[in-house]
């Protein structure tokens, strides 16, 4: 099996010249914290994790990738990438042309369990399989599930403008502050109005949906590590954790705790790793 570590991974440009349409890594090694820096590549790059979360930005977005999911990253795409935690994942680098329909922007995509034997068994073939034989026939069957897998909402857009990029980094730094929409105007030097709009025309989101947004990245790295509901409600200033799993459950569409199960309960059903974080639940989360 190819295996890597993280650091690895953050200068892979050479990929580019790998004469297939799929190259797969293993980034086996456990690693707690890991950050790459900014760098580009020609090739697309399909990032899975099976243990943790993982977090890709780019200049007008933030993705955030739990178990069970990979982000999709065009290539060509400047991109910086982190694990919050422990974290454990697999690197796909795919030629542009592979197939027609692939995403030419950057999203979170569920993984199937038929895709993620797929990418496990990539990982295990050697740098220049055979170009006619049974590892080409697999990458067809991989890159054909791959263009089914849906796009999940995980997805914090960042602005472009000055000012909204204050606003983002204010947000960012005070999740939990109870402060309303005119006073964040006036901090950063604009109406209530001109902010609300720009906003929405740069993101596509209203300011309430893209604070939501950000509680939701924000508290599923926290709950991955074991931490309780209760206090992540409570640290991101809602008055109690039934308003908070209210909200997420409107977001994602399920309460916090059963998304999270889900998604570590399928990794042990597949014969995958049996690590279920410390999630400490209240009552209805």
């Amino acid at each position: 099996m190819m295996q890597t570590s993280i650091d690895d991974l953050a200068g892979a440009r050479e990929v580019d010249h790998i004469p297939r349409l799929v190259y797969a890594l293993n980034a086996s090694l456990v690693s707690e914290g890991w950050e790459q820096a900014k760098h580009r590549h020609r090739k697309a790059q399909l990032l899975y994790s099976v243990r943790g979360i993982l977090n890709c930005e780019v200049e007008d977005g933030v993705w955030i990738v739990p178990p069970q999911c990979a982000v999709w990253i065009p290539g060509g795409m400047l991109h910086a990438s982190r694990g919050s935690g422990e974290t454990e994942c697999y690197c796909l680098f795919i030629e542009p042309e592979a197939i027609a329909n692939l995403p030419g922007f950057c999203c979170t995509i569920a993984v199937s369990p038929l895709l993620r034997e797929l990418i496990l068994r990539a990982a295990s073939f050697p740098q220049l399989y055979a170009e006619q034989g049974r590892e080409t026939r697999l990458v067809a069957a991989l890159l054909d599930e791959l263009c089914e897998a849906p796009v999940e909402d995980l997805h914090l857009p960042m602005p472009r403008d000055r000012r909204l990029r204050q606003l983002a980094e204010q947000l960012l730094a005070e999740p939990s502050a109870k402060v309303p929409m005119s006073e964040w105007a006036t901090r950063i030097g604009m109406s209530e109005r001109s902010m609300s709009r720009l906003l929405l025309q740069e993101t596509g989101v209203s300011f309430g949906r893209w604070r939501r947004q950000l509680h939701i990245i924000l508290s599923l790295r926290r709950l991955t590590r074991g931490e309780s509901v209760q206090a992540v409600a409570l640290d991101l200033g809602y008055e109690s954790s039934s308003g908070f799993v209210t909200m997420f459950r409107k977001a994602v569409g399920k309460p916090p705790a059963r998304y999270l199960l889900e998604r570590v309960t399928s990794t042990a059903r597949e014969g995958g790793f049996a690590y279920v974080p410390g999630i400490m639940l209240a009552a209805d989360g």
